[in-house]
């Protein structure tokens, strides 16, 4: 599928948050795109022969950039249940394994979908369920053909054995041809790299075989993204990394619910970003996020979604609701994280976790034009208040009314301009049904 031309489009009479300090808001603004870039922001822009956007009442801001998103499962969204035996590792696993290219494909497809939905333009597909070259490469094909930007960070299998490393020749490959696989630079290729353990409480990774990883990423200049301390039993992950010298600024760790205040200061020393999930690390018992605390040492902290296996959807307002939320909870303070801070790391500070910081995260003349607009009209909103409120607290996907990546309209009144989100929806219902077939589970 070939993506569409850019187009040089004026946004105008909306209620632009720039999210840039010296810009500020901008009531009745405009924002003129041109060639995939913010080509200027102000009032009363002049644009001949621009495809115009009318925004009046609208509020135009950056894209959200999701951080860590398992993309592959949300075939099984909602599927971890209520008894261990359909917990989230059971479920992920048990079902993983039986997954085809295709039932990758499905499922990455479903969640570029909802990202665009939801007003995600920029996701990190963690894809850890790469059971062959095929899946990698059908799980690439989802992104290619979104037209979201992204990283795809290459990972393992779901039951990979421990003392086995991760398929580093076809990784190899593909970073030495990814200018055929992603022209363009929408798309970047890092590694989901499984370190010392991960997550999963099944995983143990001798030394010998998560250097091998890291070394062979670092080699070949990709970054490199990790899960580490996160739930109570992970404890000492971080410190074990910063011990071996292995933290540094090419590092992504997710989670960290578990950090104790000297692996904080490790990260931060180390120049490394972190990941947070609020909604599912909460849903899955890891304990209290520690965003404040992340960010309180100077360290890139961004959101993410996670699993939909946990979180059901990809709701980033919800994930910030939840991230001011517990924040304020744990300061006992409501004003301890404010609205338009919480909208900043879904935005501003997730794009600086993905090394994207002078790229996107802001609607500044000169980054690519990933801009979205939300629309007050509909009964969870029907008044226009405090802006940075109504995005964190109020809005939802389906308020999204317009959805730029790059200079491409991805959605506009609401629909998606490029899919059919109901047959998306079908076809991974589908499929879906024809992965449970094979595993037995019913």
């Amino acid at each position: 599928m070939v993506l569409p031309q850019r187009e040089t489009v004026l946004i105008r009479g909306a209620y632009v948050m720039t999210l840039e300090a010296e810009l500020g808001d901008v009531a009745g603004g405009d924002v003129l795109i041109r060639d995939g870039a913010i080509a200027a922001v102000g009032r009363g822009l002049e644009a001949p022969g621009a495809a115009v956007i009318e925004a009046g009442g609208m509020i135009a801001l950056p894209g959200f950039v999701d951080t860590h998103w398992h993309m592959w499962n949300t075939l099984l969204r909602c599927m971890s249940g209520d008894r261990p035996e359909h917990g989230y590792f059971k479920t992920s696993v048990g079902l993983g394994q039986v997954f085809e290219a295709e039932d990758v494909y499905q499922g990455t497809r479903l969640a570029c979908a909802e990202a665009i939905h939801s007003g995600i333009t920029t996701v990190h597909d963690w894809s850890h369920n790469v059971r062959g070259p095929e899946c990698a490469l059908a799980g690439l094909r989802a992104l290619q053909e979104s037209g979201l930007r992204g990283r795809f960070s290459y990972g393992y299998r779901q039951a990979h054995p421990n003392e086995e490393a991760m398929d580093l020749e076809h990784l190899e490959q593909l970073a030495g041809e990814w200018e055929r696989h992603a022209p363009g630079g929408l798309l970047r290729l890092g590694m989901a790299w499984r370190g010392t353990a991960g997550s999963n409480p099944t995983i143990r990774v001798p030394a010998k075989v998560y250097l091998a990883e890291i070394k062979a990423a670092r080699r070949l200049g990709l970054p490199i993204s990790v899960h580490a301390s996160g739930p109570p039993w992970a404890a000492g992950q971080i410190r074990a990394l910063a011990e071996a010298g292995l933290l540094g600024p090419d590092m992504q760790v997710v989670h960290g619910n578990a950090a104790t205040e000297d692996e904080i200061r490790a990260l931060a020393e180390a120049g490394a970003a972190v990941s947070v999930s609020p909604f599912t690390e909460l849903h899955i018992g890891y304990g209290m996020p520690r965003t404040s605390e992340f960010l309180a040492a100077g360290i890139p902290t961004g959101l993410s979604v996670d699993t939909t296996v946990l979180a059901g959807n990809a709701d980033m307002s919800g994930i910030m609701k939840v991230t001011q939320a517990v924040e304020n909870g744990k300061a006992q303070n409501e004003f301890h994280l404010t609205a338009r801070r919480t909208l900043e790391l879904a935005t501003v500070d997730s794009a600086r976790s993905l090394g994207l910081g002078e790229v996107v995260g802001t609607l500044r003349p000169g980054k690519r034009a990933d801009v979205i607009l939300i629309s007050p009209h509909g009964p969870n909103l029907g008044v226009f208040a405090e802006p940075a409120h109504m995005v964190v607290s109020a809005a939802q996907p389906a308020n999204i009314d317009t959805v730029v990546v790059d200079g491409r309209v991805l959605k506009r009144h609401g629909r998606l301009t490029r899919r059919d989100a109901d047959a998306v929806g079908w076809e991974a219902d589908r499929a879906l049904a024809r992965v449970r077939e094979r595993a037995g589970w019913w």
